[in-house]
């Protein structure tokens, strides 16, 4: 029998009353779960405080939710929007772009770009094999052709690549050519590489075309009985200007291309220019065909952007002073943004819901351990009334978000001085890229995770969770103390999130005469911060609960609220840094990094601010027995 698993996430992590909820589970083990509205109140368990505590809420979805195993689909790419199907060529066609591979090639194959059907070998790509030669491939339906490079790309090498088709004659072209300066690559002008490949053979048949599936950046379309279809072996690195041509790209044309030219207008299918669409406040997740047809591609799993192309030249350090110079989307093949779950079961927040911290308690077999699970949410008044805001700190969790410190990074476990306290659920999380990275983590080319994103389950969101590192309550178990506290005392409060700060600025915490941070309000949007110090400037009074608060500055997709980004530069406490040139996020415009380095240090709002940490343990000194000894006296 398979072991009882149960993990979950809300569609919001902040609602009022008279909002709709929708709660999002996969279940292994099971097909059933028992469900419990709770209000939280506490959640250390350690046997010197008060223990767990929470109050169960009379609601109508309480009871047995029907659960079933859900599939993620992970890895960031972009999907072309091709209703009339204008991308499944019939005659010839060229293709080409530029790209910036980074994951070693041994991890498998990677699909670059194209319209292929991997399980049905339909359609035709540009991909990279496993040896880490780039490859043009074609799929009849029954089995599939292919042209390989002779030389393999390198990593952080900037190429221009291309492929022709004839199909009067059959023959496929392929072009590989390096177009390294001396800033956009890894390697530079003395290296001496050959980076350039130029094959062509005749092929064994013509790409057919499925008419169901659609062009890829980044990925290829799979198959399992299952899940149904999802895009395979994705591709980590960056592309720039992709485009396909209705007709054979001659050798001279290819070069022209590869040197900064536009393709033949008269003759574009389509022309992805990654370059459109910059704004002095950043840029979205629609790439711009400029071609005839307006086949715009969709990021999905939010491709990185604002990224150097293959022609930056060192001397600008943002998009806003030069947007040609920065066509670079970076993709990666472990990203996760949104699960995109089924639901499975809705919520309209009750009119008489006080405020408060909320969850949905699921249990199945023993009710323990994997078998237990709290989709929490915080609920704010309709109508603030209380004279006390808690402020829970929500982007700091989306910050540290199923970190992997405990198991990848070196130092973990000598910045605290004991040996992690690893559970079950911490090494489910570790095994299942499903749920995701944190902004402490590497993608597995080695690229920072510069997004975060509520959508999907968030192990120490768990009312009941130790961090492993140090085996303490911390971040949201421990906000839950301050809960505790305001209980205890019988003060009359309400909770906000930072989403709710992020969204409405000062007129978030303007109806309360005083507001209580959270434990590690560490990350902070300009919105927020400016929320923070024009209530207190205006009388307001502010219970400042941290230590490193105000530190990262961070900002909110727009159009994803659940989604935040954060761009992590050359100083402070880091995990890891942004590369040259890419130090301004994307979602804003403005230059990321900490906040002292912007001229807004936390002192200014505070009087505090962080220099230094650690997290070693105290212990009181004793007496040594032995200093009467000989061995001291001598």
């Amino acid at each position: 029998m398979a072991e009882v698993k149960l993990f979950g996430y809300c569609n919001n992590i902040s609602v009022r009353p008279g909002d709709e909820q929708t709660f999002h589970v996969t279940a292994d083990g099971t097909s059933t779960a028992e469900a419990q509205l709770v209000r939280l109140i506490h959640g250390d368990q350690h046997p010197d405080g008060p223990g767990f505590i929470e109050e169960e809420v009379d609601c109508e979805i309480n009871g047995t939710w029907e659960v079933k195993k859900q599939y993620t689909q992970v890895g960031s790419y972009l999907q072309v929007a091709d209703p009339e199907n204008r991308l499944c060529v019939n005659g010839s066609f060229s293709m080409f772009a530029y790209i910036w591979p980074s994951l070693h090639p041994k991890v498998g194959a990677q699909a670059v770009f194209g319209r292929y059907d991997d399980y049905n070998s339909v359609g035709y790509g540009i991909g990279i094999e496993p040896t880490g030669k780039l490859l043009f491939i074609v799929g009849d339906g029954k089995e599939f052709d292919h042209v390989e490079a002779e030389i393999p790309l390198q990593r952080h090498i900037w190429y221009f690549v291309g492929a022709s088709y004839d199909a009067a004659t059959g023959r496929a072209t392929l072009y590989q050519a390096g177009v390294v300066n001396r800033y956009n690559s890894l390697w530079g002008k003395v290296t001496p590489m050959d980076y350039d490949s130029h094959v062509s053979e005749v092929l064994r048949f013509k790409p057919e075309h499925a008419p169901d599936i659609s062009f890829l950046v980044g990925g290829t379309w799979d198959y399992h009985s299952n899940r149904g279809k999802f895009v395979n072996e994705l591709y980590s690195g960056k592309i720039d200007r992709p485009g396909i041509v209705s007709r054979v790209l001659s050798r001279s044309e290819f070069d022209q291309i590869c040197a900064g030219g536009k393709p033949p207008e008269n003759d574009i299918l389509a022309y992805w220019d990654t370059t459109v669409g910059y704004t002095d406040t950043g840029i979205g997740d629609t790439v711009t065909d400029t071609g005839p047809h307006g086949l715009h591609a969709t990021g999905i799993n939010k491709p990185v952007r604002a990224q150097t192309g293959w022609n930056w030249n060192g001397r600008n350090d943002c998009f806003r002073l030069a947007p040609e110079e920065y066509g670079g989307i970076e993709l990666h093949d472990d990203s996760i943004i949104d699960c995109g779950w089924d639901v499975t079961n809705r919520l309209t927040i009750p009119e008489n819901l006080k405020s408060g911290v909320y969850a949905i308690r699921l249990c199945a077999g023993d009710g323990t351990g994997l078998g237990e699970e709290y989709l929490v949410f915080f609920v704010r008044a309709k109508m603030p009334k209380a004279p006390i805001a808690l402020l829970i700190p929500t982007a700091s969790y989306l910050a540290y978000a199923n970190d992997h410190l405990t198991f990848d990074a070196q130092m973990a476990q000598p910045i605290v001085g004991q040996t992690p306290i690893v559970s079950d659920i911490d090494i489910e999380v570790y095994q299942s890229p499903e749920f995701g990275l944190s902004t402490y983590d590497h993608h597995r080319d080695g690229a920072g995770v510069c997004y975060s994103s509520y959508r999907r389950p968030i192990v120490a969101m768990r009312p009941k969770y130790r961090q492993t590192m140090s085996g303490v309550t911390w971040q949201f178990p421990a906000d839950l103390s301050i809960v505790a506290w305001l209980e205890h005392c019988n003060y009359d409060y309400e909770v906000l999130t930072d989403e709710d700060l992020h969204k409405e600025g000062v007129a978030a915490l303007s109806p309360y005469k005083c507001v209580i941070t959270g434990t590690h309000p560490e990350y902070y949007s300009e919105t927020m911060l400016d929320g923070t110090e024009d209530f207190v400037a205006g009388g307001g009074r502010l219970i400042y609960m941290g230590g490193n608060g105000y530190y990262w500055n961070v900002d909110f997709c727009k159009d994803e609220p659940w989604c935040m980004e954060v761009r992590k530069l050359d100083s402070g406490m880091r995990a890891w840094n942004a590369k040259p040139g890419e130090h301004y996020m994307q979602t804003t415009g403005q230059k990321g990094g900490l906040w002292k380095n912007l001229g807004r240090p936390p002192q200014k709002a505070l009087g505090v601010g962080f220099i230094s940490q650690g997290f070693e343990s105290c212990r009181p000194s004793g007496v040594c027995q032995t200093v009467g000894t000989a061995r001291y006296r001598g």
